[in-house]
Formats: structure tokens, sequence, C-alpha cells
């Protein structure tokens, strides 16, 4: 997916999604766990031209960032904001009641992308492509009520991709799955390019273990700048929506100066080539 040489509100280039929408290359992602800084996305938002913001029913941080959007004083138009239905929620109806609730959380009166957060629905007595199904259903309903501008999955491979095809009508907008120098999942991103999918990086950073690696570290010295902005760089020139979290304003300030600079073909090489295979996060593959 080619990043669009336009910029969005905030001076970050956007990407086309297929629900006729575009998001912003670069967003903000926040977490449970400490994960939620208000001074951060505060400021992410006035200061650093952040307008895509990443966040999730399992953080608990909704109603923060309803908060921190409101004092930053940008405009409900200008954002991107995604959220994401927690696997507690799966099913037709529990799917567009947990998808309200967020947007009252949120303070917000629509969704640019709503989420299935995981393949794994954990309900009794169902299968998982059963239950994913009767969950994308109502997510189509969503979007096509106007609730949701855009809908879409998150940790889903190819076979969960491929069975939702099969069961329902709509083609998922968006896949966020993990995405670092270490874990590249090329033929995901391929089959996603292929059905016009846009492809969504979280942990760009691989919670830091990139940071020291030597290869990176050495980029960052060749390029005059840091271990961070080579990984999100990276990530950007290979297409992908990026997410990098961060809970310090000067790390924010740090993640967001990406533009003014490209990676040499060579270099994006090289750390294409560092794909292990490791996950830093949650690894889908073992979910039917």
């Amino acid at each position: 997916m080619a990043v669009a040489d336009r910029p969005g509100a905030g001076s970050v280039p956007v990407v086309p999604v297929a629900s006729g929408h575009s998001i912003p290359v670069l967003g903000l992602g926040t977490s449970h766990q400490g994960g939620y800084s208000h001074p951060a996305v505060v400021h992410a938002l006035q200061t650093c031209g952040i307008r895509h913001i990443d966040t999730a029913k399992r953080y608990s941080c909704e109603s923060l960032l309803q908060r921190a959007i409101r004092e930053s004083g940008v405009k409900r138009e200008d954002l991107w904001i995604t959220t994401k239905l927690w696997h507690s929620d799966c099913g037709y109806e529990s799917t567009k009641k947990a998808c309200l609730e967020s947007c009252e959380r949120l303070g917000v009166e629509y969704l640019d992308l709503y989420l299935i957060h995981w393949p794994d629905a954990q309900v009794p007595g169902k299968s998982n492509r059963e239950v994913r199904a009767e969950t994308w259903r109502a997510m189509e309903e969503l979007y096509e009520k106007g609730l949701c501008k855009s809908i879409g999955v998150s940790n889903f491979l190819i076979s969960h991709l491929e069975q939702l095809k099969e069961d329902c009508v709509i083609t998922p907008h968006v896949n966020q799955v993990e995405y670092h120098p270490f874990q590249r999942p090329q033929e995901l991103v391929d089959y996603c390019r292929r059905r016009d999918i846009v492809f969504e990086g979280y942990c760009p950073l691989a919670k830091g273990e990139a940071l020291t690696h030597p290869t990176i570290i050495q980029l960052a010295k060749k390029y005059g700048r840091t271990p961070a902005q080579i990984c999100i760089r990276w990530s950007i020139q290979n297409g992908i929506v990026t997410i990098p979290k961060s809970t310090k304003v000067e790390r924010i300030e740090e993640n967001c100066k990406v533009f003014d600079f490209t990676i040499a073909e060579d270099d994006v090489e090289i750390l294409n080539g560092m794909h292990d295979g490791r996950h830093v996060s949650w690894d889908p593959s073992f979910i039917v």
C-alpha cells in the first residue's frame, strides 16, 4: 500500500482506505498497564501534529482520551480515532452494544475505525469461526449505518481472513498486526495488499528490543537519527501504517520526526533481512 503524498490535517501523510477515507500513516498508540499519559497525548495532538489515536476497550483509557482530545482543541473531524472490540464482547448483539459504549467513553458520535481485537472469541459451545462471522456481520451493520467509518481486524492471519471472506460480505478495511524488524510477516502483508486491506503495524520498536540491536544502532549513526526513528521510518517506507506508543513527551516528539529523511533501499533491505519470526506481543498462529 503506497503512502499518499498529500498530508493529513496534522501534516502526516495519509494512506487511502477501501472505505473511501484516508488514515494517517503515523499514529499514537496507547495501552494498558501504564501505557497512557494525559500530558503526552495532549502534547502529541497540540504540538507534534498527531491526528491518529489508537486505543481499545482492553486498555481502559477510552474515557481518559475523551478528556485529552477535548483539552487539545483539535476538531473531531480532523482526528482519526481507532478502538477495538475485546473478545469478551464478541457476538452479534454484544458487538453493537460494545461499539456504542466505546463511543460514549470516547465522547464521539462515530469511530473512524473499529477493529476486532483478537481472533480467539472464547465463546463456549461455538467455534471461533462461527463467532467471528456473526461478530463481523454486526461490524458490517455498524459500518453501513455510519457509526464506524471503517471496520477491520487485528492479529488476523491469512487463515482467519480467508474464513471471513467465505462467511461475510465486506472485506476488512484494515488488519493491525505486530510489525518490526524481527517480525515482518511479508506473506500476510502481500495477501492484505492483494485484497486492498490496509496493513497497520503495532510494536514498531519491538517493545524496545530493536533499539539496542547493533545493526539498527549503526544505521542510526549513519543517518544521524535515533534507533527508534530508523525503525519507524523503515516501517513507513515499507508501506505500513505505523503506531508507536510512548508516555513520554520527548519520545513522542522523536517518534514523529521521521518525514524529513529517507532510508536508502540497500539499508531497507538490511532491515528487512533481520526478520527472525520472534513475537514481542501476542502470537495468533495457534488460533483456528
